[in-house]
């Protein structure tokens, strides 16, 4: 692979972990233990009407009533929003989030006129939000810079693990003053993972498959993230995890031809038609050192619905489903436009 080459996909693959994964990899202010999470989500309330909530970075937020013009910068926490409230409520709204390979709410986010990616402060500041909500890995000097100009910010967690999406739908629940209907989303992915599980409880330990994603970013999908944790829900094998690698270290060749997959999750996305991906494929399916692979030689090359592979909000439990869809069979079927909401808006 040349120099260029091998820069390109590095770029790529570091767009994609700052945009599309955002709330699923690790950062240090999401180390925090359960009792801090929990006084995160914590809605403090008045008989006016007005209302506080500390965020993930222990900043006491007052709000005067709940938030009119929210924005949010990150696909996740986009989506929990759409969970609680209609769109209109979104002043913008993640410039993925109207790719259908990315995102499950394309009718919704093409509703929402503005698009935004990594914006300024001075940009937020335009756009006149009630609230901004960002994630643990936004970056400090950022989020003050935006404070300093009087806007209310909230920092929430980035998601490592189901349990880590419920906690963010309680902490973007708690900062747009919608507490209750955060109880009743996480009630619904709750019920969601109730079903899948028992349909999964009945696959015996020697009929689960052991599966590889084999992604643009080569060092996600092992121990410690959120597609590991769906995996365990799925009642599958992550390969990858099962092999000793964690999220951050990287797949290699020989590493899968050591872990020899049933089934291995091909990469779709490709920037809207700007990226090779199908070469980033063929370095492997036409690697002769790859022939012997299980899932290669028995043709078990899936291309899943990435909306739902790198979901980290409570559609994550979409995730799970599409896993167990690829795994198991057409018993965990579910459409494309798929997802949890409390309100009544359509998705189509």
């Amino acid at each position: 692979m040349c120099v260029k080459r091998i820069l390109t996909l590095f770029l790529f693959s570091f767009f994609l972990i700052s945009a599309l994964l955002s709330g699923c990899s690790p950062s240090p202010q999401s180390q925090s233990s359960s009792k801090t999470n929990a006084a995160q989500s914590k809605q403090e309330t008045n008989t006016t009407g007005s209302y506080s909530v500390t965020d993930l970075t222990g900043t006491k937020v007052t709000f005067p009533s709940k938030p009119k013009r929210i924005l949010t910068f990150a696909m996740y926490t986009d989506q929990i929003v759409l969970g609680l409230v209609t769109s209109n409520h979104l002043v913008g709204i993640n410039t993925l989030m109207d790719d259908p390979v990315l995102s499950n709410v394309v009718p919704i986010a093409k509703r929402i006129t503005k698009k935004i990616g990594d914006p300024g402060a001075e940009e937020v500041l335009s756009m006149k939000p009630d609230v901004v909500i960002v994630s643990d890995w936004t970056q400090a000097e950022k989020i003050q810079s935006m404070r300093d100009l009087g806007l209310k910010v909230v920092s929430v967690k980035s998601p490592e693990t189901i349990q880590d999406a419920k906690e963010a739908v309680s902490q973007v629940a708690a900062a747009i003053g919608e507490l209750e209907k955060g109880k009743q989303l996480i009630g619904m992915m709750d019920k969601k993972l109730a079903e899948i599980r028992e349909k999964t409880s009945k696959i015996k330990p020697e009929q689960r498959k052991n599966i590889v994603l084999l992604s643009l970013m080569t060092a996600y999908g092992g121990a410690g993230c959120a597609y590991d944790d769906a995996c365990r829900e799925a009642n599958v094998v992550n390969g990858i995890a099962a092999a000793g690698l964690k999220t951050g270290q990287q797949l290699t060749k020989e590493m899968l031809i050591k872990i020899n997959p049933d089934i291995m999750l091909m990469p779709v996305y490709n920037d809207r038609g700007n990226y090779d991906t199908q070469a980033f494929i063929d370095s492997y399916l036409k690697d002769p050192s790859l022939r012997t692979v299980k899932a290669i030689n028995d043709k078990q090359l899936i291309y899943p619905r990435e909306q739902f592979i790198y979901n980290c909000s409570q559609d994550i439990v979409y995730c799970v489903q599409e896993i167990a869809r690829v795994a198991y069979g057409e018993e965990f079927n579910f459409p494309d436009n798929a997802r949890l909401t409390v309100t009544e808006e359509k998705n189509e």
